[in-house]
């Protein structure tokens, strides 16, 4: 049964960490352009997120035994929140951070925790996650890779795509049938730790509409893993993979994807001298509708923060969230043409054009509309 979800205030303690934080960004991001920072979690920059790492700011929530700060999940919260609305270059540490290292601490072994976390929370590795595959989407029951059992470990064959950042990642973290067949759905399915530099693995990036290289899809040919790249038990990995899940549809990532140019955009209506009624009538519901999710997304937090694994309020805010994140480069660029008074300056438009070209993809990283949709009406007992 799910439970309603209620408006929670970020702790005082966890406010406290935002004006250091803006300090530290005013300085690091001074005179980059809003059409770079509109890549938000996507911007890659490993000196960025090393400098990150030498101020605690990776793996805040994270145990301090392991290297994390030892905070809740009401200051990594502010932290996320401030680095995505300006928009910082945070993608190298991003899914490392996330989700592969709590991954890891729930589920992995000792040497595994020891060997992993202090190196995501000092921004020295990089992980990337091993989910879809072309013939399986977000049918992630039905991935075909296996991985084989050897005397020495595991032999793993197969192909993963639209994997975020593998040409740049230091391990993957994959979901591999070990047991069964596609036909058996969830069982005979684990999760395996792969070093991306191994013999037998091939990555290819590949070009989206923007020209970036975000996604790659990646070949494993024989790749021979040691035993110990089994994360948990055998057979255990949709039970790891939906925990996951849960840490990556929670965020506020899922809601300020496209905040940079609402920034920019709401800056170009404070240079008029009499902007249109139309168009602070559009800010004034665009801010609106983005401080009811953020209030949802903070009370996802206290969920977590609690120990929950709240997987259908994360769900639903991911749905709604990326909605938005969606409406907003579309509301504005047709504001922008029905104002024929005034003319938008250079970098919004092309901040506009970026997030016009890569919006369609919000609505399919971390499970697409219709997943997320058949995931909230089984949690409501609708299906």
């Amino acid at each position: 049964m799910v439970e309603t979800l209620s408006l929670q205030p970020l702790p005082l303690q966890a406010e406290a960490l935002r004006s250091d934080v803006r300090s530290f960004l005013e300085e690091k991001l001074r005179g980059v352009p809003p059409e770079q920072r509109a890549r938000s979690w996507l911007g890659f920059d490993a000196d960025f997120s090393r400098a990150l790492g030498e101020r605690g700011w990776i793996g805040t929530a994270l145990p301090q035994e392991y290297g994390g700060g030892g905070r809740d999940a009401f200051a990594r919260f502010v932290l996320v929140e401030e680095l995505l609305a300006c928009g910082a270059p945070v993608s190298a540490h991003w899914i490392a951070e996330r989700q592969s290292a709590p991954m890891v601490l729930r589920f992995g072994t000792e040497a595994q925790k020891h060997f992993f976390v202090p190196r995501v929370c000092r921004g020295e590795l990089f992980f990337c996650i091993g989910m879809s595959e072309p013939q399986s989407g977000s049918d992630l029951a039905s991935v075909r890779t296996r991985a084989t059992p050897t005397p020495d470990g595991w032999r793993l064959k197969g192909q993963k795509i639209w994997t975020t950042n593998a040409d740049h990642s230091h391990w993957m973290i994959a979901l591999v049938r070990t047991s069964g067949m596609p036909e058996d759905r969830q069982a005979g399915l684990s999760q395996l730790l792969i070093d991306m530099k191994a013999p037998g693995v091939t990555v290819r990036p590949i070009e989206d509409l923007t020209g970036d290289r975000h996604f790659s899809e990646v070949f494993f040919d024989d790749v021979e893993l040691p035993h110990d790249a089994l994360i948990g038990e055998e057979g255990t990995g949709w039970e790891q993979v939906n925990t996951e899940l849960a840490l990556e549809r929670s965020g506020p990532e899922r809601l300020y994807s496209s905040m940079v140019l609402l920034d920019t955009w709401i800056d170009h209506l404070r240079e008029m001298q009499a902007p249109k009624e139309q168009a602070l009538a559009l800010a004034g519901r665009l801010v609106g509708h983005l401080a009811m999710l953020r209030s949802m997304s903070v009370a996802v937090t206290a969920r977590v923060s609690a120990g929950g694994s709240p997987m259908t309020e994360a769900s639903l805010v991911k749905d709604l969230g990326t909605e938005l994140e969606q409406t907003i480069p579309l509301a504005i660029a047709d504001a922008i043409a029905s104002d024929t008074d005034h003319v938008a300056s250079p970098e919004l438009m092309r901040t506009l054009a970026y997030v016009t070209q890569f919006a369609p993809t919000f609505s399919l990283r971390g499970g697409t509309r219709e997943v997320l949709r058949g995931l909230i009406a089984r949690g409501l007992g609708l299906r």
